[in-house]
C-alpha cells in the first residue's frame, strides 16, 4: 500500500484521500457452531453407512471406517482453527469497499491509523505501508443461513 501526492494506493486501485468518506475495518471468523453441527451430521451419517460397509467387508471395510471418520475429524479441526480476518473497510462517495484483508489485527489498525492521517494531511511525503500476513481471495462464506457463495460487491447496502 503507498500513499502518494493525495492518493491512496493499494495494488492497482487507487483512491484519492479528498473522496474517502469513512475508514475503518471489519473482521471474519469461522461459524464454529455451523462446523459442528456439520461434522455430527456428516459422523451420523457415515456411521450409519460405514457400519453397513464394516459388516459387509470385514477388515478393509474397518479400516476404511476409521480413515473416512479421521478426515471428518481432521475436517473439523481445520475449521475449528482458522484464525479471524482482518479487512480494512473503504467508504468513497458511498461506495464501501474492503481493500485490504490480513490476519494480523494490529496491521488493519496502523493501516487506519495511517491512512487517516495521511486524509488530514494529504500533501505530505510518499509513505509506504508493507502488509506482511496479508489475506488475498474473494470473499467466500458457505457456512450456515447466510451462505452467499462468491460475492463481489461495489455498491451501496450489504451483500448478504
Amino acid at each position: 500500500m503507498t500513499i502518494n501526492e493525495g492518493v491512496l494506493w493499494v495494488g492497482g486501485e487507487a483512491y484519492p484521500l479528498r473522496n474517502i468518506s469513512h475508514v475503518g475495518q471489519r473482521r471474519l471468523t469461522t461459524d464454529k457452531g455451523a462446523a459442528r453441527k456439520k461434522f455430527i451430521l456428516r459422523t451420523i451419517g457415515w456411521l450409519i453407512v460405514g457400519g453397513i460397509f464394516v459388516s459387509m467387508a470385514g477388515i478393509v471395510g474397518t479400516v476404511v471406517f476409521l480413515a473416512v471418520e479421521a478426515l471428518l475429524i481432521w475436517q473439523l479441526v481445520s475449521a475449528l482453527k482458522k484464525p479471524p480476518v482482518y479487512g480494512l473497510v473503504l467508504n468513497t462517495s458511498g461506495t464501501q469497499r474492503e481493500a485490504i484483508w490480513s490476519t494480523r489485527q494490529e496491521e488493519i489498525e496502523r493501516l487506519i491509523h495511517e491512512i487517516t492521517k495521511a486524509i488530514g494531511n494529504p500533501d505530505v511525503a510518499q509513505t509506504i505501508i508493507n502488509v506482511e500476513h496479508a489475506v488475498q481471495g474473494d470473499l467466500i462464506q458457505q457456512y450456515g443461513a447466510g451462505s452467499i457463495g462468491k460475492a463481489q460487491h461495489s455498491g451501496v447496502g450489504s451483500i448478504g
